[in-house]
């Protein structure tokens, strides 16, 4: 099931708080008390930074895929605060401008997850993830960057949500699946759950093929929406499939265009034909799917350092600029990203 930890940091007592949700995180996904501790610590550092920095923020946890299927600890620190004037500055080791923090820095922060990036504009804030695996930090443990990543939380600050998203690599072949069950809850999570355990055993195949597979495994459940969207990196092309209300946006040669899925429920009524798109999929090309629970009127981002930025980066800043106090999100969400096998900096300071 999609857990999801969502603490608003408002004052100072949110700082704990955060601590805490990082340490049931990584007791949920089985670390051990040397990596749960990095995620606490992590937690910690970025809290205290949306208090004493930004003015406030959000820290959304999430569980999430790790090495040899195993989990890891997702962290994101979302914020609409001013922004780091000295980005290279606040990612050296032990760098703190912070009276309340442990002095570890957002350097420390960087050295000790298995994953680190952090997206700041001027006059637009800041977005921070952190990835905290079984293994501790190191160069043996990091590996390549990977093309897909992305964030969920749950309506209502629920325990649970009913989106899920995963991907698998096979072969030649990047898959990308977002289910949404039907409703919110318990029981919704239990559908989007079992779609992306029915992935794991599916990604091989072609993705209307992979929707027939998830209409099966999900008939026990109340159902789902469900988006698959597959490239092949042989031939250079994506194509994609989607039953239900999940949206998508397909951006090649600097221009965003909507993907439309197909009326119906995986699992329940699901339809005779689902149409299946191929287009070109290119060097340039960034792909995000996304629950309903995101405004259907949502902006696509256009900062070029930003879309050139880690998937993850992308889909938590889309998230955070996609709903406020004003327009809070209205169901549970997930916003899932997939780009090229190739990333850039780990960071970037302006637009």
């Amino acid at each position: 099931m999609s857990r999801v930890w969502e603490i608003p940091v408002h004052d100072s007592t949110r700082i704990r708080d955060a601590r805490v949700a990082a340490g049931a995180a990584g007791a949920r996904a089985g670390l051990d008390r040397n990596r749960t501790a990095a995620a606490e610590l992590v937690a910690t550092e970025l809290a205290t930074n949306l208090l004493k920095h930004a003015g406030g923020g959000l820290i959304v946890v999430n569980l999430v895929d790790g090495p040899a299927g195993t989990e890891s600890v997702q962290l994101c620190s979302l914020d609409h605060g001013p922004g780091i004037a000295d980005v290279d500055a606040a990612l050296r080791d032990g760098y703190s401008t912070a009276e309340a923090s442990l002095g570890a820095g957002l350097g420390s922060c960087r050295r000790i997850a298995n994953a680190f990036h952090l997206h700041s504009a001027p006059g637009r804030g800041t977005v921070a993830t952190a990835r905290i695996d079984g293994a501790p930090a190191g160069r043996a443990q990091r590996g390549p960057e990977v093309p897909a990543g992305g964030v969920t939380v749950a309506l209502g600050r629920a325990e649970e949500s009913g989106d899920a998203w995963s991907w698998v690599r096979s072969d030649g072949l990047l898959t990308l699946l977002l289910a949404d069950g039907l409703g919110h809850g318990a029981k919704a999570a239990q559908a989007s759950a079992a779609a992306v355990r029915e992935l794991g055993r599916t990604a091989h195949l072609p993705p209307l093929e992979i929707l027939r597979r998830l209409n099966t495994a999900l008939r026990p459940t109340r159902g789902a929406a469900a988006f698959v969207a597959q490239v092949d990196t042989h031939r250079q092309e994506l194509s994609f499939a989607g039953v239900g209300n999940v949206g998508a946006r397909l951006r090649t040669a600097g221009t965003w265009s909507s993907l439309v899925s197909h009326p119906g429920i995986v699992g329940a009524y699901f339809p005779a034909r689902v149409p299946l798109r191929r287009v070109p999929w290119h060097a340039d090309s960034l792909l995000v799917v996304h629950s309903d629970g995101l405004p259907s009127r949502w902006s696509p981002p256009e900062d070029q350092r930003l879309l050139g930025h880690d998937p993850t980066v992308v889909a938590a800043t889309i998230l955070r600029d996609a709903a406020s106090p004003a327009r809070p999100v209205r169901d549970d969400t997930s916003v899932a990203v997939l780009g090229p096998d190739r990333r850039t900096s780990t960071h970037d300071s302006r637009l």
